[in-house]
């Protein structure tokens, strides 16, 4: 039997189903290829926001790290959630050795506004884990926690993104979708560019949608695409999931990570993610 790419998830748990370890397995799933997971803390969560939150010990991190590394193996990891600056830099150390592509998805807060990242971790990320990453996804108000820039135009967005490329990462996409016309991101290595635009839904439920498309790469790039091959491939998957989010519960719901294996029904966008 064919053995599917592997693709590894270090991030927090969402109780709702939407986002988290919860949105990168379906993800992961969805685009073929065999997701694990390294759980960092675990969440009350559910559509209104977040109730709780309770990181694991560093120790408990490693030892699940150690258990998928040393015996399955990896061909991409994707981090988000990590909780506390022991975290971080526990998570870090790891990856240091892993040797293979990383996707930093700097979670700081959730969709609903809720901290999910203490303020003490913010110069191990910056210093420790942006260092080791293949491409780093910042939205825009993560990019302002880590650098300073705030965006407000498209214009803006090559030197948000030349900001958290100082840290060091390979590439970085500044993710423009909460600018108001379409849906822009930049990716960018410091020479070149890419503009990726996709137009925007009229969908509220967009609940997972930063977890979502941090997975997508990290699947692509199992698979041996380039950096932008991927990234372009991922925004295809994301766009659709976004255009397909459901209600669920009373406030945000999920983008539907298993739109593409649906049927298509009469006047429902029609994406096909290439490549993932």
């Amino acid at each position: 039997m064919p053995i599917p790419p592997r693709v590894l998830t270090v991030a927090g748990s969402d109780s709702g189903g939407g986002a988290g370890i919860q949105a990168d397995l379906k993800t992961m799933l969805a685009l073929g290829t065999h997701g694990m997971s390294v759980l960092t803390a675990v969440t009350a969560q559910n559509s209104r926001g977040v109730q709780g939150a309770w990181p694991l010990p560093a120790e408990a991190v490693r030892a699940q790290f150690r258990s998928v590394v040393d015996d399955i193996g990896v061909q991409a990891v994707k981090t988000g959630m990590l909780a506390s600056a022991e975290l971080v830099e526990t998570v870090a150390g790891l990856l240091a050795g892993v040797g293979a592509p990383v996707v930093v998805d700097p979670v700081g807060v959730s969709k609903h506004g809720d901290p999910l990242l203490a303020a003490s971790a913010l110069d191990a990320l910056r210093l420790k884990l942006l260092p080791l990453a293949t491409v780093a996804t910042p939205n825009l108000d993560e990019t302002a926690w880590l650098t300073g820039v705030r965006v407000t135009g498209e214009d803006d967005l090559r030197r948000a993104a030349d900001a958290v490329l100082a840290f060091g990462p390979r590439w970085v996409l500044i993710k423009g979708g909460h600018l108001p016309g379409d849906a822009v991101d930049l990716l960018t290595d410091g020479s070149s560019e890419h503009l990726l635009r996709a137009p925007r839904h009229d969908n509220r439920h967009t609940h997972g949608t930063g977890c979502t498309l941090a997975s997508a790469i990290a699947c692509g790039l199992a698979k041996g695409l380039s950096v932008p091959d991927a990234v372009s491939a991922a925004k295809e998957y994301v766009t659709g999931a976004i255009a397909a989010g459901f209600p669920l519960g009373e406030g945000i719901g999920p983008v539907d990570h298993g739109w593409a294996l649906r049927p298509r029904t009469p006047g429902r966008a029609d994406f096909s993610p290439s490549g993932v």
